[in-house]
């Protein structure tokens, strides 16, 4: 069993792996970069990981969580279309303040392990879904409340959603601008608003 200290260790080492790895990707990034930017011995790397493989899924668990930390609590809550709308600026001032650098760090990960690690395709994929449910979540929520009709289909509803999020944060990383980004969750969130049951301007 790990003790605290241990585990401390451990997240240290997650942390900064998934920072050196959302700047200079998985392939990029050496044992040499984590022990300098960590402050530990190689040893200790290898102590709490077998491997890079498994330091990678480590840090693809801690972006789906760090992601599903920011997203849930803004979507936990949507009363209508304007809750909605909040939400898409809060990604993209999120977007803007890191000056549309890095895009998302799961999309990321996912683009460039795809093709070359099942495994970490699987996990990033696991991500990508529970993404998707809380999206999926909050416009149920809205549903219930009576904000959405109840021919809403909110399971692909909130596949749109999301893709429109990362295709947008994808074409604004390589612009270096945010309306990308913002058009297409606005135009996503304006065929959501088909569905209401009061439209909201």
């Amino acid at each position: 069993m790990i003790t605290r200290k241990g585990q401390a260790t451990r997240d240290r080492i997650v942390l900064a792996a998934a920072a050196l790895m959302y700047q200079q990707g998985v392939a990029g990034t050496s044992t040499e970069d984590l022990q300098a930017a960590a402050g530990i011995s190689a040893s200790q790397i290898y102590h709490y990981f077998d491997d890079k493989h498994s330091l990678t899924c480590a840090v693809i668990g801690h972006w789906s969580d760090t992601l599903i930390g920011f997203h849930e609590p803004l979507l936990a809550h949507l009363d209508d279309i304007d809750a909605l709308r909040s939400w898409a600026k809060a990604i993209v001032e999120a977007a803007r303040a890191n000056d549309f650098r890095g895009g998302c760090p799961l999309g990321s990960l996912a683009s460039e392990l795809a093709d070359t690690d099942d495994s970490a395709r699987e996990d990033a994929a696991a991500g990508y879904r529970r993404w998707q449910d809380t999206i999926r979540d909050g416009l149920a929520a809205m549903k219930a409340r009576g904000a959405l009709i109840d021919s809403a289909d909110v399971e692909q509803l909130a596949v749109a959603l999301l893709t429109a999020l990362q295709g947008g944060l994808l074409v604004a990383k390589t612009l270096r601008d945010g309306e990308p980004l913002r058009i297409a969750l606005n135009t996503t969130i304006d065929h959501i608003a088909s569905f209401a049951t009061t439209e909201t301007p």
